[in-house]
């Protein structure tokens, strides 16, 4: 197969690369350019897609002996993943940039681009595997390693991206493998640091960064009750669940911790309360999408297990496709997510990923979700 391999200038899609041109496939490099004015150097592990990063992603496409590219995407990912991230946060919900980065860049305009161009597949160094059910249809599939899971963030593929996708290390069983074969082919990159972090954030002070784009105004603090406890410097700054820096200046009766539980961007509040009322038993989407073959009958409550966060524990539920009742989902499908245990401190805008023993069944953005207690106190 004609093969585009996406190499980021980190060690994992590096090792990709060169596995996919030893199963024999016809491979040529491209490092993808997210930013119009990228950093030179990068900052320990912090951020990616600097100059450096396109450097050492060249090095390693050398060292294998493919052709290698670099794509400006800097202007689809502003406005696709960016502009998406700021406009998410106004509205008082939590984005995930990681999730929108795969579905809206790597598995959609580089994808779209790639086939365009004759390939027949990208390939990545996402921790995750391709299988085969017994009629030959593709499944996603966690990575042997589980530790470096990444399915979690691919939960966004459908079934025609998955297609043409490729994820070499996949059956990898950890990291250190990844790592000695870096070293045994001679990339420069064997050592190098996994980025974290929000990529275009790279200082990680996103609380300075949306300030600076959308600005932070003085705002009240309320608990359930609507009681006034004390004032935020900018609404923006929180996020759901979060409990330190909210500073109210003086302790619960119960002497408690207060967690932030919910924020409202039109009237500039943030609602704080204790621990327990971060609790849900109810998530829903409208905007959700099947990783594969759907359930033979989704509007029939079926058991699976749904992943909140990328490191997050899979927690057991049941989920069904409903008619949302209310909200700006009103009359459209939703896909409702019952856990058999109440999830703490899930915010809207987060993706909710369903799982059925190691297979992504999949995913939603959630948009509204449902406590398990009472809205008093």
């Amino acid at each position: 197969m004609k093969v585009l391999a996406a190499m980021s200038g980190g060690v994992d899609s590096a090792v990709a690369a060169a596995r996919a041109v030893d199963a024999g496939h016809e491979v040529v490099g491209v490092h993808l350019a997210l930013s119009r004015s990228p950093g030179t150097l990068r900052t320990g592990a912090r951020g990616c897609c600097t100059i450096e990063d396109s450097m050492d992603a060249q090095r390693a496409a050398n060292i294998i002996g493919i052709p290698y590219y670099v794509w400006d995407f800097s202007a689809r990912f502003k406005e696709d993943v960016v502009d998406d991230f700021i406009a998410e946060y106004a509205a008082g919900r939590t984005p995930n940039p990681c999730m929108r980065c795969n579905e809206r860049i790597k598995f959609a305009a580089l994808l779209e681009k790639a086939l365009a161009l004759g390939f027949d597949a990208v390939a990545t160094g996402h921790y995750a595997s391709i299988r085969f059910d017994e009629q030959g249809n593709r499944e996603l599939h966690r990575a042997a390693d589980w530790a470096k899971d990444q399915s979690y963030v691919l939960g966004v593929l459908t079934p025609q991206q998955l297609a043409h996708s490729m994820f070499p290390l996949g059956a990898t069983s950890s990291k250190a493998e990844v790592r000695a074969e870096a070293e045994e082919r001679g990339f420069s990159v064997a050592s190098k640091p996994d980025s974290h972090d929000i990529c275009f954030i790279p200082d990680g002070n996103t609380r300075g960064w949306l300030a600076d784009r959308v600005g932070a105004e003085q705002g009240a603090i309320l608990d359930r009750s609507g009681a006034h406890l004390g004032t935020h410097e900018g609404a923006l700054a929180f996020t759901i669940g979060q409990r330190k820096g909210i500073n109210v200046g003086f302790p619960t009766d119960d002497g408690n911790p207060r967690f932030v539980l919910e924020i409202r961007p039109k009237t500039n509040e943030v609602v704080v309360g204790p621990r327990e009322a971060l609790a849900l038993k109810e998530l829903a989407g409208a905007t959700f999408s099947w990783t594969g073959l759907p359930p033979l009958d989704a509007r029939t409550p079926f058991p699976c297990e749904v992943q909140v966060r990328a490191h997050a524990d899979p927690v057991p539920a049941m989920a069904w496709l409903g008619t949302a009742q209310s909200g700006p989902a009103s009359s459209r499908d939703e896909l409702i997510i019952v856990p058999n245990e109440p999830i703490i401190g899930v915010s809207p805008g987060q993706t909710a990923v369903l799982y059925v023993g190691s297979r992504v069944l999949g995913q939603c953005t959630i948009d509204r979700t449902v406590s398990a207690v009472s809205e008093t106190g």
